[in-house]
This record gives structure tokens, sequence and C-alpha cells, in this order.
């Protein structure tokens, strides 16, 4: 068990996880400061700002006004879709590559398998297998089993 733990350890993909997780981390509080410096100010130009900060639609409601924080919403649209592009193109895109290289390398074939067959193909095989033991007629109809006679004792 120790071994295998020692294993799992030093193959590397902890430490590229933990790395992930903390450049993930920064990255993610450098996009909302962008966001919140750049975009939330852009927004406050055609949005009105209420008390606590929140830009977005102000409404009239029973007891007051209320803002829907339309800022918030497209903060974490914008640091979600950075993020994502910045993730995928830091290390999916170059994992996927390192991984075709390796496959090619060890000659593994990356083509993709056969489909399976369709209903009306397995259909036709199993006709045609039918054909073959002389169950079913030229047409594809049942032929009648031959007579046998009766067992005698």
């Amino acid at each position: 068990m120790i071994k295998g733990f020692k294993d799992f350890i030093l193959r590397g993909n902890v430490i590229d996880l933990a790395v992930a997780v903390v450049i993930g981390a920064a990255f993610s509080a450098l996009v909302n400061t962008v966001v919140e410096a750049i975009i939330n100010p852009v927004l406050a130009l055609f949005m009105k700002q209420d008390a606590g900060g929140n830009i977005g639609f102000t409404v009239q409601g029973l007891y007051g006004e209320v803002t829907f924080p339309i800022g918030n919403l497209i903060t974490a649209i914008v640091t979600f879709l950075i993020t994502a592009l910045v993730v995928y193109l830091v290390f999916v895109y170059p994992m996927n590559t390192w991984k075709e290289r390796q496959a090619a390398k060890a000659g593994v074939d990356q083509t993709k398998e056969e489909p399976l067959p369709t209903e009306q193909e397995l259909l036709i095989q199993i006709r045609d297998l039918l054909q073959d033991r002389k169950l079913l007629d030229e047409r594809g109809a049942p032929v009648a089993p031959a007579p046998t006679a009766p067992a005698t004792k």
C-alpha cells in the first residue's frame, strides 16, 4: 500500500494538479480584478449603481428600489470564459498534443474503431445466416422442416 502511494505521488500527477490549482486561483484573482477595473466601470456608464455598489437595472419595488446585479453576472461569465480558455490553451491542448506524440512514438494506431452495425445491417446478417443453414428460402420465407420418421422402440 505504501509503495502504491509512493508511486502515485512520484508519478507527477499530484504535483501537476497542485500547480494547476495554485495557478488557477491566482489567475482567477487576476481576471476578477481586470473585470472589476475595466468591465464594471464600462457597465456603470450605462446602468445605475446602487448603495451596495452593485451595477445593474434598478426597478421600483413595493418597499423601495431593487437593483438586479447584472454586473456580477457579467463578471462571473467573463471570468469563467477567460479562465476556461487559458486552462485549455495552457494545460489541455499541450497535454493532448504530447499524448498524441507519445502514442505515435509507441506505434499505437489512433484510428477510431468501426461503428457498430445498424439494426437493419444486423437483420440482413441474420437472414443470410438462416439462408445458409437452409432455414429460409431465397425470398426470405421460412422453410418447413422435413418430416421425421417416428421413433420406434
